[in-house]
């Protein structure tokens, strides 16, 4: 089974640094203006996980 990527948007503070580095794979909700994911099944890449680094409140995680 692979890895699934996780956000846990109460942590969210809506920068969007995520959806600058990976927007195939993060967007922002326009009603919580929080991160989401496009597609809950997408595949944990380099990309991805830049854009996990790069997140200033750590709410993004690979489970």
């Amino acid at each position: 089974m692979g890895k699934s990527i996780i956000i846990d948007t109460y942590e969210c503070n809506g920068c969007g640094s995520c959806v600058e580095i990976c927007p195939e794979v993060f967007c922002m909700d326009e009603t919580t203006e929080k991160a989401m994911l496009v597609d809950p099944d997408a595949e944990v890449t380099a990309k991805v996980e830049k854009a996990i680094a790069y997140c200033p409140q750590k709410c993004i995680a690979i489970n």
